[in-house]
């Protein structure tokens, strides 16, 4: 397990009691009414943390990698859907932190500061794990762009003050055609369109975006045109670690309840039946295991080395482990697994293995970082024998 600093265990703990305060509690009623909780935004000024993936010198939390997956645990632990909010809007920071002027980054974190929220719109109908293929556009017309077409799944879509949205400035360049803006809620031609009823994550806002001649000014662009699809790929390599931290939570909790029931059901020791003991040890194998995967790509990204085979590893990883535990625990628990808690951190784990990349889209980005450093020959008989 990694080895924290006295700051980070204060910022995890206050993490733990703002959870066990503002969200625990009401986890239940908005997972049961698919409602997005506007009362969390304002439990959070308080804390800031809305802003802990922002620079000080914009007025931020400046928590480094690792610091932020520690509060998204904490979050997921919580409630899944609601770190989906946090983590979402901290997904459309990092696409600012990597392409966007001063100028952009101040106006763009300044709402954040004040516990609004980002959106960051990638994804389109037919253009889900190859987002190259999307067909929305943005023309240019002297001092703006005109964006046209539609984005889909977009988290905290609904509630955001400022997005970052994905079209087409070249389509004919295909890939190297797609560029990144900077929009803002209200601007004309810019709306809401379907809201999502989800299997899962049913606390977190999930809506489409239609773009109708919305006028864009060129400042709002991020980067230069045509490095749009270079800056989602960055973006989501720093985010797919936070799905990740929310998985480990979500599997925590999973394991937490099952525990809590093997001690309500069986009180004393010792607990019958090593079947029942091995398969918790098995998921406390997996969780640890699952943390330490995601601490490691966080130092690597906090050390500013790559780590983009490491954050694909550990957002599959973990999100499997997930799946896996919330699983087991409803199976362990049998009927009052089936109709607990555990149906809500099952249903919030599956999308952890879809969003944000799908895993077997990981498996590819594994497989092609494995596959191009090919190991040393290993040696012959004849060479280990000095011949």
């Amino acid at each position: 397990m990694s080895i924290l600093s006295p700051e980070q265990k204060a910022i995890q703990q206050a993490a733990k009691e703002f959870v066990a305060k503002y969200i625990i509690p009401i986890a239940a009623k908005f997972d049961k009414s698919g409602e997005f909780p506007t009362a969390l935004l304002e439990a959070s000024k308080a804390s800031n943390v809305f802003a802990m993936a922002v620079p000080k010198e914009y007025g931020g939390l400046n928590y480094d990698a690792l610091t932020q997956a520690l509060v998204l645990e904490e979050w997921g632990y919580g409630c899944a859907g609601m770190g989906t909010t946090l983590a979402a809007s901290v997904l459309s920071m990092d696409s600012v932190l990597i392409a966007g002027t001063d100028e952009q980054k101040r106006r763009y974190f300044k709402p954040m500061l004040n516990a609004e929220i980002g959106s960051f719109g990638l994804t389109e109908p037919g253009a889900g794990s190859d987002a190259a293929a999307g067909t929305a556009t943005a023309v240019k017309k002297g001092n703006e762009y005109i964006l046209n077409g539609t984005k889909c799944w977009i988290t905290n879509g609904g509630f955001a003050t400022v997005y970052v949205i994905f079209a087409n400035t070249d389509p004919a360049a295909g890939v190297k055609g797609i560029s990144a803006f900077i929009l803002e809620r209200g601007v004309p031609g810019f709306t809401i369109g379907t809201t999502d009823h989800k299997l899962g994550i049913r606390a977190s806002n999930t809506v489409e975006l239609l773009l109708k001649d919305v006028h864009v000014p060129v400042t709002n662009l991020l980067g230069k045109e045509g490095e749009g699809m270079k800056i989602a790929m960055k973006t989501l390599d720093m985010a797919r670690p936070a799905i990740a931290a929310l998985s480990v939570g979500l599997a925590q909790r999973a394991l937490d309840t099952c525990v809590a029931h093997v001690h309500a059901r069986f009180p004393g020791k010792p607990f019958p039946g090593q079947t029942l003991q091995f398969k918790l040890a098995e998921m406390q194998i997996m969780v640890e295991a699952a943390r330490d995967c995601l601490h490691q790509a966080m130092r690597l990204r906090d050390e500013g080395v790559p780590y983009s085979k490491e954050s694909a590893i550990c957002k599959t990883f973990c999100s499997d482990v997930a799946m896996q535990v919330s699983a087991t625990a409803v199976t362990l628990m049998g009927s009052y697994g089936y109709t607990s808690d555990l149906g809500k951190y099952m249903r919030d784990s599956k999308i952890m293995q879809i969003y944000e990349g799908t895993n077997q889209i990981q498996r590819l980005v594994i497989s092609r970082a494995v596959l191009a450093h090919p190991p040393a020959p290993a040696p012959s008989t004849a060479q280990k024998a000095g011949k």
